[in-house]
C-alpha cells in the first residue's frame, strides 16, 4: 500500500503524518486520532493495514508534542488542552486538504477528543468512530477505582501505597500497573506497534504526566475534571462505537455515551480489552468497514 509522510509546520512546531493510500481516490479518507493523550499513532497503524486496502485512504499523525511531532517539555500544564489539539486536526484537515469532506476515528483519548470536535459540528465531517473512550473522567476513574479492586490480593494495596506517597515511579508501582493493564489494555501479546509507541512515549511524558497522570486510572491532570457528557446530543453526524467487554472504557461508560448521541451504534467485542483494534482485527475491519461502506 502506498504512503506519503509529511510535516504540517505551525505556530507551535511541526505535526508528523501518513497518509496510507490515495486521498483522491473517491472514498472519504478517514482521519485517526491516537490514544494518551501523548502517546504516538504506532499502535493505531492496524487501523491503517486494515481498512486502508478498501481503497479508502487512511491519515495517521502524531499529535503536536508526541513522537516524530515537535516534543514541548517546557510548555507550562496551561498549554495542554483539548482545544489544542482541536486546532490542530482543523489545521491539518487544511493542510490534506481535506477539511470539506472526511471521517474520524478516535481511539481512547482520541475519541475522547473527537467527540469534542464532533459536538461543534465541523461541516466536513461526515461520520465519527469512538473507539474505547469515555465522556466523563469522573465515571472512568470510579469504574478504573472498581476494577482496581477485583485484581489479585495486593496488587492495588501496592499501587495505593505507591500514588500515596508519590512514588509512582517506583519498579513495584510499574509492576502493579502491569498486571491492571494485562488485563483491561491489552490481553494478548503487546506486537511490535505498541512496543515501538511505548518506547517513543516513553522519551517524553509530560503531555500525559500534565492531562493524564502516571497510569491510565490514577488520573491527577488538568483531565480530571473533564466531562462533556451533556453535550453529546449536540453530535449530529453517524456514529460508531466500539469497546471491549474487557476494557477499561468499560460497558457502563460507553453506554452512557450511546444513550446520548443520536441514533449512534455499539459494537461490544467480547475478546477485547482496550485494543479491539489488535486484539480482534477481522471484527474490527468488519465492523468498521461496513459503518463506513456509505461514505
Amino acid at each position: 500500500m502506498d504512503s506519503h509522510i509529511g510535516h504540517m509546520k505551525w505556530k507551535h512546531g511541526q505535526t508528523w503524518y501518513r497518509v496510507v493510500g490515495d486521498l483522491q481516490s473517491g472514498l472519504t479518507p478517514l482521519v485517526v486520532l491516537h490514544g494518551g493523550p501523548g502517546a504516538c499513532h504506532n499502535y493505531c497503524e492496524p487501523i491503517a493495514d486494515l481498512i486502508a486496502p478498501s481503497g479508502r485512504a487512511v491519515v495517521l499523525y502524531d499529535q503536536i508534542g508526541c513522537g516524530d511531532s515537535t516534543l514541548l517539555p517546557d510548555k507550562p500544564k496551561e498549554f495542554w488542552s483539548p482545544e489544542l489539539f482541536m486546532e490542530e486536526l482543523e489545521l491539518l484537515l487544511t493542510h490534506l486538504g481535506i477539511r470539506d469532506k472526511y471521517l474520524v476515528i478516535g481511539q481512547s483519548w482520541g475519541g475522547m477528543l473527537g467527540m469534542q470536535f464532533a459536538i461543534t459540528q465541523p461541516s466536513g465531517l461526515q461520520a465519527l468512530i469512538v473507539a474505547d473512550s469515555p465522556a466523563s473522567m469522573k465515571l472512568w476513574l470510579s469504574e478504573a477505582n472498581r476494577l482496581r479492586e477485583e485484581l489479585p490480593p495486593g496488587v492495588n494495596e501496592i499501587l495505593l501505597k505507591h500514588e500515596t506517597a508519590g512514588t509512582t515511579d517506583d519498579a513495584e508501582y510499574t509492576s502493579a500497573v502491569n498486571v491492571f493493564y494485562d488485563r483491561h489494555l491489552c490481553r494478548i501479546p503487546a506486537p511490535p506497534c505498541v512496543l515501538e509507541g511505548r518506547r517513543k512515549q516513553a522519551l517524553d511524558h509530560t503531555v500525559y504526566h500534565t492531562m493524564n497522570g502516571p497510569s491510565e486510572f490514577h488520573v491527577v491532570g488538568s483531565l480530571k475534571e473533564w466531562d462533556i457528557t451533556d453535550q453529546l446530543h449536540n453530535i449530529s453526524v453517524p456514529t460508531l462505537l466500539i469497546s471491549g467487554a474487557h476494557d477499561e472504557a468499560t460497558p457502563l461508560m460507553v453506554k452512557q455515551v450511546h444513550d446520548r448521541i443520536p441514533g449512534a451504534l455499539w459494537e461490544l467485542f467480547p475478546e477485547s480489552s482496550h485494543l479491539p483494534h489488535i486484539e480482534e482485527p477481522a471484527r474490527f475491519k468488519r465492523v468498521v468497514t461496513d459503518f463506513l461502506a456509505n461514505f
